[in-house]
C-alpha cells in the first residue's frame, strides 16, 4: 500500500521514500515489533494453555501458560505486511496491470498462515496430533510453498564450491525445495523448548537472510561481484523476512525467561517455513546451513535419530538399551538413546545448564558460525 503512494512525491518530496525498499524493510520491522509488543498481551488470555512435558527437565514449568501465540502474532503482522509489502512485481506497478502480476510473496504469506493454522489447531487440540499427521500436513504446506516459489517455471540456483549457476526444471526444483522447507519447519519446532530459544535463533536467521536478500541477491552489482545470480525480487523477500522478524522481536519481549507466553507450533512452524523460503529465494538451498546452523543441529538431529532408530528396527537390530528377543545388538542405536534430543534437553539434563545458559550459549554459537559459514559458502567458490 505504501509503495503505491510514491507518485505523491511530486506534491511532497519525502513521500519518495515510499518507493525505497530499505525504508519499507525498516518500517515493516519496527511497526510489526510495536504491534505485537503492544497488542499481544491483550489477546493471550484467549489462547489454549500449555500442558507441559513430563519427560523433560523443568518441562512442567510451562504448564498452564498461554500457548499458540504464533496465531495472534501472525495476525498482527498481517496488516503491517499489507502496508509495506508491494502488491505488484518489479516493473508492473501501474494500476492497469498490477492485478495480473501480484507478488509471489503473497502466495507464500498464505502458506505461512496455513502452517500457523495447522500448528495452532495442534496446540488447541485436547489430544496432541501424531507425528504422521503433522508430518503430512507440513509436507502439503511445503509443496504448496515450493510451487509458489517456482510458479511452474525453471529456476536458477547456485551451489557452494561451484562457480556456475545451474538451471533446474520446476519439477526438480520442487523435489529439492520441499525437503528443505519441511526440515526447517520441523527443526525450528523441535528447538522450541527453552524460553526464547527458537524465537531468538530464528530472529537472528531472518535478519541475516533479509540483509543477504537485500544487499547481495537483490543488488545487481554486488551479486555480479560475488558470482551470485541476481534476483530482482530479492528486496521484496527481504521486506517479508524483516517484517516477520520484527513481529518475532515483539513476541520475545514476553517470552524472555521466565516466559509469560509461548509461541507453540503455531509460531515455530510458520517461522521455520519462512527461514526455508528465504534461503530458497536467495537461490541456494544450502544457505539454511549458514543462517540457521544451531537450529538445524539442535532440532534436526532429533529427526535423524528417529529415522535411524526406526531403520535399525526394521533391519532386525536391537534399538533398546539391552539386546532382547534374539535381535542383534546395535552399538549406534544404544549410543543414540543415551543422548537426549533436541540437544537443548541434553544440555539441561546431563550438562546441568540453566535455561538462560542454553539460550546465551546457543546464541553465541550461531553468531560465531554464521559469518564463518557465510564466507565458505559465498566467497570461496
Amino acid at each position: 500500500m505504501l509503495w503505491h503512494l510514491q507518485f505523491l512525491s511530486a506534491w511532497w518530496g519525502p513521500l519518495r521514500l515510499m518507493g525505497s525498499h530499505l525504508f519499507l524493510l525498516c518500517a515493516g520491522a519496527m511497526l510489526a515489533a510495536f504491534a505485537v509488543w503492544h497488542w499481544l498481551p491483550r489477546h493471550w488470555d484467549r489462547l489454549p494453555r500449555d500442558r507441559g512435558k513430563a519427560f523433560v527437565k523443568d518441562g512442567q514449568a510451562s504448564a498452564g501458560k498461554p500457548t499458540g501465540a504464533g496465531f495472534p502474532m501472525m495476525m498482527l503482522v498481517l496488516p503491517v505486511l499489507m502496508l509495506v509489502l508491494p502488491w505488484a512485481l518489479p516493473g508492473h506497478g501501474t494500476a492497469a496491470e498490477w492485478h495480473f502480476c501480484v507478488n509471489p510473496q503473497w502466495g507464500v504469506v498464505g502458506c505461512l498462515f496455513a502452517a500457523m493454522a495447522t500448528g495452532f489447531l495442534d496446540d488447541k487440540a485436547a489430544k496432541p496430533w501424531g507425528r504422521l499427521k503433522k508430518g503430512l500436513l507440513d509436507a502439503a504446506v511445503a509443496l504448496a510453498t515450493a510451487l509458489f516459489l517456482c510458479r511452474f517455471h525453471d529456476v536458477t540456483v547456485w551451489f557452494p564450491f561451484w562457480k556456475d549457476p545451474v538451471v533446474l526444471h520446476w519439477t526438480a526444483y520442487v523435489l529439492l525445495a520441499v525437503p528443505v522447507l519441511w526440515l526447517t519447519m520441523n527443526a525450528t519446532n523441535c528447538s522450541d523448548g527453552v524460553d526464547g530459544l527458537a524465537g531468538t535463533l530464528t530472529l537472528m536467521s531472518l535478519f541475516g537472510l533479509a540483509a543477504f536478500l537485500y544487499g547481495v541477491v537483490g543488488h545487481r552489482e554486488v551479486a555480479q561481484y560475488l558470482l551470485v545470480p541476481h534476483n530482482p525480487e530479492g528486496a521484496r523477500w527481504a521486506i517479508l523476512c524483516a517484517t516477520v522478524a520484527g513481529g518475532t522481536a515483539g513476541y520475545l519481549w514476553y517470552n524472555a525467561y521466565p516466559s509469560q507466553v509461548l509461541m507453540g507450533d503455531a509460531g515455530s512452524r510458520a517461522l521455520g517455513l519462512l527461514v526455508g523460503v528465504a534461503a530458497l529465494a536467495s537461490g541456494n538451498p544450502f544457505l539454511v546451513l549458514v543462517m540457521a546452523p544451531v537450529v538445524l543441529v539442535n532440532g534436526g538431529t532429533g529427526l535423524v535419530k528417529i529415522v535411524l532408530l526406526r531403520t535399525f528396527a526394521k533391519l532386525g537390530l536391537d534399538t533398546g538399551a539391552n539386546p532382547a528377543n534374539g535381535a542383534r545388538p546395535c552399538w549406534l542405536a544404544r549410543r543414540l538413546r543415551s543422548v537426549r534430543f533436541p540437544l537443548h534437553d541434553e544440555c539441561k539434563a546431563n550438562r546441568k545448564w540453566s535455561n538462560p545458559q542454553v539460550l546465551m550459549r546457543f546464541m553465541l554459537l550461531q553468531a560465531a558460525l554464521m559469518p564463518l559459514l557465510f564466507l565458505l559458502l559465498v566467497k570461496i567458490r
